[in-house]
């Protein structure tokens, strides 16, 4: 008996010693956890830091400075002045119009290419990623590069003017028309790169079980598909909403919008406080957009399982696939590849390249140096806002990562939209009153537009570089802390590696939006160091046909730029489901 109990007594102390055993690994575990979520909040915390501080001083302060110029009258606010200014019919009529315009363009946008979104997601044909990097060569182009080139298109001495004396580059249907062509990718890729990822079996099945084809993509694909439409819908309204470039071209003085009004109050009629008024309408309706855009984000990336997009691609078969083919082909040709086309045309009008040759002359009067030196200027500013961007981006993203960030960090992302929303009008003239004073006396410096062009390029580097940070596996993220890895170090040995070509895209874009800034550009580019957006519309406002020519030169110019650095990101992207 008692060697019974001895051996009861031994086995219980030796249970005991498993269960502390195995209480003090999960404890270590716990602590292991906590000090990584320590070390993961001060990690992002501090990465945070550099893009916060680039936004409260190169964004933020610009844009309270100008507002502040035009509601303060001797240190006290005139809110007042809102309501005045809202009473006014011109500004309402600018209101709607800015609305109802961009409602028509979201809405005739998703008509157009929703059908190519389909295409490139689900058919397989020669030619695809050549066609992809064709169709989203005009989302990089520079608005007034656009405007140019439908000017050149329905304008007056344009093609359809000399065909059929049609134009229509005072009516509302020539800005509609450049907001499709500006914003087809946009319907494309986001909508497009979700399509492509969805199951085609789960459509099958519906039709299998006696749903036919229509109700089978009504029931089971378009709700999957929603919140992706609800997203490009969204940044299309926003894109347009904010038009600036494409209406200050083909609108005339007919039509404005709260950008072009915003600059015409400013540059022209100097009155500061409408400007700032209209700035605050335009902030608000911005914030909201992006609120809802960023809810639409969230639903897509935690509600669908998706499949490897290779797997879902197929030759066309039967003569409807293969007439929504030739259809959609038809549309790119016509809408996308026909103003381009009719725009280099006319950059060779003159006999032995004239108007490129006339680029290299002196004609003292809109430019102090040759219009050629601008292509110089603008890839020396584009590189150095590169850089920034890329730098100021890849932290904010890195930041980003994790999905269950909190209500800080989710603003903080909302944040870094803002700049391809608010107008770059009020960015570009409140770096001119708010950085003018020492230590951020920079308004002699060059510096100065690098900095509003890298600005709108962060957007780009995030939204690039985050889907593919966020696919990293964490446990190799955990796995290096637990071995000592500072984060610094967890982010160049985990991380680097696996986002190289993503960083390389991200840059590329925010190379090409640099290269085509123009909003802010306009109004802090030096005389003697125009940019090329800049140069083109000095030349499309004086009159002469060498003038027009040189600004459809240098129009192409830009055009071939961009081309070529889409076709370089189209070889490096490998993941087609981000946004851009």
């Amino acid at each position: 008996m008692d060697l019974a109990r001895t051996e009861v007594s031994g086995e219980a102390s030796r249970e005991v010693n498993r269960e502390a055993s195995r209480v003090g690994h999960r404890e270590g575990r716990r602590e292991v956890r906590r000090t990584g979520t320590v070390r993961g909040s001060a990690a992002r915390l501090g990465l945070m830091a550099v893009p916060v501080a680039f936004f409260a001083v190169f964004f933020a302060y610009p844009v309270a400075a100008i507002v502040a110029r035009g509601l303060k009258v001797d240190g006290v606010w005139q809110l007042g002045r809102v309501g005045d200014v809202l009473a006014q019919s011109d500004v309402r009529h600018v209101l709607w119009f800015t609305t109802w315009q961009a409602l028509a363009s979201t809405a005739l946008t998703l008509l157009i290419a929703l059908p190519g979104a389909y295409v490139f997601a689900r058919f397989d044909f020669p030619g695809k990623q050549v066609l992809r990097a064709v169709v989203t060569v005009p989302f990089v182009l520079p608005t007034v590069v656009v405007g140019t080139a439908f000017l050149a298109l329905v304008g007056r001495g344009g093609l359809l003017d000399e065909l059929w004396g049609l134009r229509l580059d005072t009516t509302v249907w020539a800005i509609l028309l450049a907001h499709v062509f500006f914003n087809y990718a946009v319907v494309v890729r986001t909508v497009g790169g979700l399509w492509a990822q969805l199951d085609p079996r789960q459509e099958e099945a519906a039709r299998m079980l006696g749903a036919s084809r229509l109700r089978a993509w009504r029931q089971v694909t378009l709700p999957a598909l929603a919140p992706a439409v609800a997203a490009a819908a969204l940044m299309v309204f926003l894109f347009t909403f904010t038009s600036f470039g494409v209406v200050q071209i083909l609108g005339g003085p007919t039509f404005s919008t709260l950008e072009v009004e915003i600059y015409r109050q400013t540059s022209q009629v100097f009155d500061l406080s409408t400007a700032a008024v209209l700035t605050l309408i335009q902030f608000a309706a911005v914030a909201a957009v992006l609120a809802v855009h960023a809810w639409t984000v969230r639903r897509r990336e935690s509600a669908l399982r998706l499949v490897d997009a290779a797997t879902t691609a197929r030759r066309p078969r039967g003569a409807g696939q293969w007439t929504l083919l030739a259809g959609v082909l038809g549309v790119i040709v016509v809408l996308l590849v026909l103003p381009l086309a009719v725009l280099v045309q006319r950059s060779l009008g003159a006999s032995g390249f004239g108007y490129y040759r006339a680029l290299t002359r002196e004609d003292g009067g809109a430019f102090l140096v040759p219009p050629i030196e601008a292509i110089g200027n603008s890839l020396q500013y584009a590189v150095a806002a590169t850089a920034v961007a890329v730098v100021i981006g890849a932290l904010a993203a890195t930041a980003l990562t994790r999905r269950d960030a909190g209500r800080f960090v989710r603003g903080f992302d909302a944040l870094l939209m803002l700049p391809l929303g608010v107008s770059a009008v009020t960015v570009g003239f409140g770096f001119l009153i708010a950085l003018d004073e020492p230590p951020l006396d920079l308004r002699s410096s060059w510096i100065l537009v690098p900095l509003a062009q890298a600005l709108v390029g962060v957007p780009f580097v995030v939204r690039t570089m985050l889907p593919v940070l966020r696919a990293v596996d964490g446990r190799l993220r955990e796995a290096a802390a637990v071995l000592g890895a500072s984060p610094w170090r967890v982010w160049r040995e985990v991380d680097l590696p696996m986002v190289r070509r993503a960083l390389l895209v991200a840059a590329g874009f925010a190379f090409a939006v640099s290269l085509g800034e123009f909003g802010a550009t306009v109004f802090i580019a030096r005389p003697d160091n125009p940019t090329l957006p800049v140069a083109v519309a000095r030349l499309l406002g004086r009159p002469g046909d060498m003038n027009y020519g040189q600004a459809m030169a240098l129009s192409t110019i830009l055009m071939l730029v961009c081309a070529v650095a889409l076709v370089v990101l189209e070889r490096l992207r490998t993941d087609r489901s981000g946004e851009f």
